[in-house]
């Protein structure tokens, strides 16, 4: 006989397995030590998604939902120019509660180029993501350059010993950006 379906807990499992993740990292992710830390068996899990390769997919949307909720949260009440916004996103992003995330997105960002085919969009959803958080204030090239320059500069934050001086570059890009 069928198991009978349990709502709510495939959903509590993503959440669960996505925090998994967000601690942990995707390189060598092995389906048995993520069930035992979530209390359950690498069966319940494949029950539940199918395959790995279902389950990252919707880790990684799930993960990509939180990031977009918390930034769209975070914006939501300011009326900025484009270098206030900016600083305003760049306070963000540096916060510690996003580097689990920023993480996350790094690692799918590089191994999405040497592995699009583990990726249902190549990782393009992400990029997507911040473009479309600054479609209505930048037009679609301003708001790619934005995007790179904040990708970069959170790059070489996450790996500097000197991050005053990637503060002092970001603030030196944000001061020649428009003003209105």
């Amino acid at each position: 006989m069928a198991r009978p379906p349990e709502p709510g807990r495939r959903a509590a499992t993503l959440a669960k397995a996505t925090d998994y993740v967000l601690a942990h990292g995707l390189a060598g992710l092995s389906l048995r030590p993520m069930a035992t830390a979530l209390g359950t068996s690498t069966r319940m899990l494949l029950y539940d998604f199918g395959s790995k390769r279902t389950l990252v997919s919707e880790l990684l949307a799930e993960a990509r939902r939180r990031l977009g909720a918390s930034l769209t949260g975070y914006l939501a009440e300011h009326d900025l120019s484009a270098a206030e916004l900016v600083r305003l996103i760049w306070a963000w992003l540096t916060d510690a509660e996003q580097i689990p995330y920023l993480r996350l997105f790094f690692q799918v960002y590089t191994d999405a180029m040497t592995n699009p085919g583990d990726y249902a969009d190549g990782g393009r959803g992400m990029v997507d993501d911040w473009l479309a958080v600054l479609a209505d204030r930048f037009d679609p090239a301003a708001a790619t350059l934005v995007v790179a320059t904040l990708r970069g500069l959170v790059l070489d934050r996450m790996t500097a010993t000197d991050p005053a001086r990637v503060d002092a570059a970001l603030e030196r890009f944000a001061a020649r950006l428009p003003r209105n």
